[in-house]
């Protein structure tokens, strides 16, 4: 008897114990709840959540500077790469054009003074047979075809003698070879869009007349020698054509 009664006596001093514990836990995890709900509702908790996109979204951002950088290391390596060439000094002896050539455009222009004449010449980027890009067979097999043929340089030459018009020659420049593809007068005050007949094709013309007219335009400087001189000129240009692009690209993206 008087064991159970300390049996019981030590189950009523540990049970209060116990409950107490057993409440203390569930008072301390009902606050939990209780401020988890508030932070919910509270527009604090809200706003909270609304950062969240703003950290990706700043993560986003930081990588692209970082991509600009690679692009810039590469271009600065390209840079490097490319040869920085030189101005043509191998210019022919008695020369007699002047050279208008300006950075960032494809063509340049040469002037001369002829007696009473004024010369102009539009010197284009050089045509090279076979850059195209191989796409099939055909297209291979075309150019197989072009590779057959030299390089060229379009040109159109104007002659005009202060009167309002002007004789003007489509040419094509081949090493060692000038071609006179059109012939024709233009009116230099007329409006670009009227059209005006410009004679039959020069390939019909008379032979001798032919050879009258490459006759005309050689003494006026238009011949083989200046072609063989511009083709190394304009190979040059693209060198230093190629090399301020890259450059511009580099600055625009250092922006």
């Amino acid at each position: 008897m008087a064991f159970s009664s300390l049996v019981r006596r030590a189950s009523a001093s540990v049970l209060p114990v116990a409950i107490r514990s057993v409440a203390s836990r569930r008072a301390f995890h009902g606050a939990i709840s209780a401020v988890l709900n508030v932070e919910t509702r509270s527009p604090s908790h809200q706003v909270g959540r609304q950062f969240l996109p703003f950290f990706r979204f700043s993560t986003a951002v930081s990588e692209k500077p970082t991509a600009d950088a690679t692009l810039v290391r590469v271009l600065e390596s390209e840079i490097d790469c490319a040869e920085q060439p030189g101005d043509v000094e191998n210019i022919p002896d008695g020369f007699p054009f002047e050279i208008q050539d300006n950075p960032g455009e494809r063509t340049i222009f040469l002037k001369r003074k002829y007696q009473d004449e004024i010369i102009k010449v539009e010197v284009d980027a050089p045509s090279i047979p076979g850059d195209e890009d191989e796409d099939d067979d055909e297209d291979k097999d075309q150019n197989a075809e072009d590779s057959n043929v030299p390089p060229s340089l379009p040109l159109v030459v104007s002659i005009s003698k202060g009167d309002g018009q002007a004789l003007e020659f489509g040419v094509t420049a081949f090493p060692d070879e000038i071609s006179i593809d059109t012939m024709s007068i233009r009116n230099l005050e007329s409006a670009e869009d009227e059209l005006a007949y410009e004679g039959p094709d020069f390939n019909d013309l008379d032979e001798n007349l032919q050879k009258a007219f490459h006759k005309y335009l050689e003494i006026r400087g238009i011949k083989p020698s200046l072609t063989n001189f511009l083709f190394d000129y304009m190979g040059n240009k693209d060198n230093k054509e190629y090399l301020l692009w890259l450059k511009n690209l580099k600055g625009f993206m250092e922006k």
